[in-house]
């Protein structure tokens, strides 16, 4: 026989492990040439990986919740070849060179064909066609296979995320057996608790050790002192991270500004009349991140990164928005590619593909990465500002707040008007307070007149 190993590939910018969420296979199992083996969990995406080799598989070395770094062995497998030399392995050699051949089998490949480069092709003037166009930009090599990223899960397999599932295993309980009452019938650690314990939910945690029973008070019911620990991994675990080394790397700095929104909302009410929007969910963030666009080809360094490793700022001439997520599992970035070439209308309808792609943990890795300036909305969640944390290595984050009816002076008048507050969260090494200020103060003349959106 000739024993193969297939180690974890590269799987994206930045990323050095990957936990498995499920094998697709058993050892023992007879495999074809490019068959999904295995489901993993990044900090960016849930990853399907196909087999390299076809044969029987040997081994599995990671089990189903287990992290595994890139570079470690995955599976080996035995491909029915002769072996030279007769010692049921393959050469050091060559297994080397397959190694480096399946580097990058899965992973966020190269960037794909640009709006931009689609818009060429057929011939047409995009409606931005003054703006600068990115430099450098080529059509990259196909890569050598592609990433099949999980849709649903087969009917037979419980919903739960990966630290559910590990904490089901190290217990022993079969969440094939459990009833979920989490979102969309998700197995929470709850009902692993409640399975765990037959007295019933009020037993289904544990004391915390030496704590005791509150003596019972007139009037009052005792209880114990419960508390409850969630294992952080995976996605969240990636989050607290990259928030870390963000925050205490980059000089942040936040600025402020109130925004007259009575015109941008007339436009979206207008916008959502036409027949070309009927399809499409018009949203005040639409207008907003085409104004963001608009406004970066004005004030280019707010659309920048800084290379720690060249110690140089890199300007990049083309906007990948990033849209801040808030997902089952956390916050997730997915970025709308050229997004300075869009309307309003398509800005609106990609907005929503990626932001749905990320809710539903479909969104691939060239989904999350390569994004340059990144604009969170917590006006959804009826706040009135914030101070984002920047997404590095990007130089800026704007967050948009809550739009409310306030008093507001017009033209020396009181008048009722649709505010809301703007904030520009901005790296201080790439740009200086002034340079920001002016970006907010023309992204706040072009949200108030939108016309302006249109020149």
């Amino acid at each position: 026989m000739a024993q193969r190993d297939f180690k974890l590939p590269d799987l994206g910018e930045g990323l050095t492990d990957a936990e498995v969420v499920r094998w697709l296979v058993h050892e023992g199992d007879a495999i074809e040439l490019n068959q999904p083996i295995v489901e993993v969990e990044t900090a960016k995406a849930m990853v399907e990986i196909p087999s390299p080799y076809a044969g029987t598989i040997m081994r599995l070395h990671a089990g189903e919740g287990e992290s595994i770094e890139v570079g470690a062995t995955l599976i080996s497998v035995d491909t029915g070849e002769a072996a030279p030399g007769g010692n049921g392995s393959a050469p050091a050699a060559q297994q080397a060179d397959e190694d480096a051949g399946h580097a990058h089998l899965v992973g966020p490949g190269e960037r794909p064909q640009s709006r931009r480069r689609r818009i060429a092709a057929r011939g047409a003037a995009p409606a931005s066609a003054g703006l600068a166009a990115p430099s450098g930009d080529s059509t990259p090599p196909p890569v050598a296979a592609t990433v099949a990223t999980v849709t649903t899960e087969p009917p037979a397999r419980p919903m739960a995320t990966p630290p559910v599932r590990k904490y089901a295993k190290d217990r022993g309980v079969d969440l094939a057996e459990l009833q979920g009452t989490g979102k969309d019938g998700r197995v929470t650690h709850e009902d692993v608790d409640r399975a765990l314990s037959p007295a019933g939910p009020a037993a289904a945690a544990a004391p915390v050790p030496g704590g005791e029973a509150e003596p019972a008070r007139s009037g009052r019911v005792s209880r114990e002192r419960v508390e409850r620990t969630i294992p952080v991994g995976g996605t969240r675990k990636q989050i607290a991270a990259a928030m870390v080394a963000s925050k205490f790397s980059i000089p942040h700095v936040t600025e402020f500004l109130t925004v007259d929104a009575t015109n941008l909302m007339a436009l979206r009410a207008r916008i959502r009349e036409l027949p070309a929007a009927a399809d499409v969910r018009v949203t005040p963030l639409a207008i907003i991140a085409k104004a963001v666009c608009v406004a970066v080809r004005r004030f280019p360094m707010m659309n920048s990164a800084w290379d720690e490793a060249g110690s140089q700022i890199v300007v990049k001439e083309y906007v990948n928005l990033g849209v801040a997520t808030d997902t089952e599992t956390g916050l997730l970035v997915p970025n709308v590619k050229d997004a300075d070439l869009l309307g309003v209308i398509e800005l609106a309808g990609e907005i929503g593909r990626v932001t749905e792609l990320a809710r539903a943990r479909r969104a691939g890795v060239a989904d999350l990465t390569g994004g340059t300036i990144t604009i969170t909305n917590v006006g959804g969640f009826g706040v009135e500002t914030g101070t984002p944390i920047i997404n590095k290595p990007e130089c800026a984050i704007v967050a948009t707040g809550l739009i409310a009816e306030r008093p507001w002076v017009v033209d020396g008048e009181l008048a009722v008007r649709q505010l809301m507050t703007v904030s520009v969260s901005f790296d201080h090494r790439i740009v200086d307070g002034a340079y920001a200020a002016r970006f907010l103060a023309t992204l706040r003349d072009l949200l108030e007149d939108p016309v302006l959106l249109a020149m």
